[in-house]
């Protein structure tokens, strides 16, 4: 045969503009940051499982990042009885905790082994530090002085989470809005010191019960509905990681001392938004 008639022809330029060259980075790298991100992972033992804790914790802490953005757009917005947009970002806060819930799934089943092939690498790096996941638990009302001097060392970083600190929680706003409602929320709640954690009170209850026994297709109802979505997302999420470190390492003291799992399971046992589960009971 003739190599010459079977060999097949040169390729010509391709005309499409999807596959012509850029004259730099690319529009979506400059957008996305995604050269920026790829660069931010740096094991430091050769433990095979240590990458993906790294990305894992990466991931959660954008997962954070959102989440806080979304509860604080929710927060501005009931603070001006704007209830459509902020039952929109609560909606896109649902979506973003199912979607932090599922991060937990590459390093969920990590044996003792396993874990401790890179563990030691940590120092005193605890999750307990994440100052955005910080942010998001003042959010919800469980403030604390401690943690936030935990971060007194960084400047930038705690004065953004001291402005999370002194300002009033999304519930905070949540139950300012009810108020506003012609709800009976008690005035004392209203003008509670928002730097204190939130404690159950049953004024709150109350106001709520009245929303439940109320129109079954109220937009209230349909608030409080979300909230609770919101409320069990983040249980959910406190439960897997008291289940990720007891497979993990089990009772052992935390790598920046605290309690480990003991301390977890105290944290996971703290209620979110307590109100609304207690009024089922008298429903």
């Amino acid at each position: 045969m003739n190599d010459s008639t079977s060999a097949a022809p040169p390729l010509a330029d391709d005309p499409d503009p999807l596959t012509q060259p850029f004259p730099g980075a690319s529009p979506y790298d400059t957008y996305v940051r995604a050269s920026v991100l790829n660069t931010l992972q740096h094991p430091l033992t050769e433990a095979p499982d240590e990458m993906g804790f790294l990305v894992t914790t990466q991931v959660m802490e954008l997962w954070f990042t959102l989440t806080v953005h979304e509860w604080r757009t929710a927060a501005n917005a009931f603070a001006k009885d704007d209830l459509h947009p902020a039952m929109d970002a609560l909606v896109r806060s649902r979506c973003v905790l199912t979607a932090l819930n599922a991060a937990w799934a590459p390093i969920a089943a990590l044996t003792p082994a396993q874990f401790n092939g890179f563990r030691a690498a940590f120092g005193r790096a605890s999750g307990f530090q994440s100052a955005m996941y910080r942010h998001m638990e003042f959010l919800l009302g469980d403030k604390s002085a401690g943690m936030l001097r935990l971060h007194q060392g960084d400047a930038a970083v705690h004065e953004g989470l001291a402005r999370t600190y002194r300002e009033p929680s999304l519930y905070d706003e949540v139950l300012r809005f009810l108020h506003r409602e012609g709800l009976p929320v008690p005035g004392h709640v209203l003008d509670r010191d928002v730097t204190a954690p939130y404690t159950p009170d049953p004024g709150v209850a109350e106001a709520w019960r009245r929303v439940y026994t109320g129109p079954q297709y109220h937009p209230l109802l349909a608030l409080g509905e979300l909230l609770t979505d919101i409320a069990e997302l983040v249980a959910r999420w406190r439960f897997d990681h008291v289940m990720v470190v007891r497979r993990a390492m089990g009772t052992k003291s935390g790598s920046a001392g605290s309690t480990g799992l003991a301390w977890l399971e105290r944290r996971a046992g703290r209620p979110v938004f307590p109100e609304l589960w207690e009024v089922r009971g008298g429903l």
